[in-house]
């Protein structure tokens, strides 16, 4: 599975908004520890956005470019068991991202409720986004 860029800064690293803003009193850059970057592919042929592919699903392209998303989107369905937290989210831009939910109980998560990208990766590079709630879902747009 192809893995998209994230844009993540450690404490060695300067990040350019920190280097462009100064350094704290004590000398230490200030930088972000988790970044809510999420960065998706489009295809260069037919335009359908894509989210850790290696070619398209519609054209069968292998040639992406990449564009930062902004990051809200709404809750499709579960995935898996209640104890993984794992759902599927339809981003705004109009890819499905595996994502899990942070911030309240599996139970509470109601079909149609407006998520935001918390962290876009594991620290590590690996791993599921991490997403929390912004809006309930109305009861009458639950449906499970």
């Amino acid at each position: 599975m192809l893995q998209t860029e994230t844009r993540e800064y450690t404490e060695r690293e300067e990040a350019p908004e920190a280097a462009a803003a100064g350094a704290t009193p004590t000398g230490a850059p200030t930088l972000p520890v988790v970044c809510r970057e999420l960065f998706f592919q489009r295809c260069l042929w037919c335009g359908t956005p894509a989210y850790r592919r290696s070619f398209c699903r519609a054209c069968g392209s292998m040639t992406f470019s990449r564009e930062r998303s902004a990051g809200a989107g709404v809750v499709v369905r579960r995935n898996g068991q209640a104890q993984h937290n794992t759902w599927f989210v339809a981003m705004d831009e109009g890819f499905n991202l595996l994502c899990q939910v942070t911030g309240t109980a599996p139970v509470v998560v109601p079909v149609g409720a407006q998520v935001t990208v918390v962290r876009a990766v594991a620290p590590q590079g690996q791993g599921l986004p991490l997403v929390e709630l912004t809006h309930s879902a109305p009861a009458l747009q639950q449906w499970w």
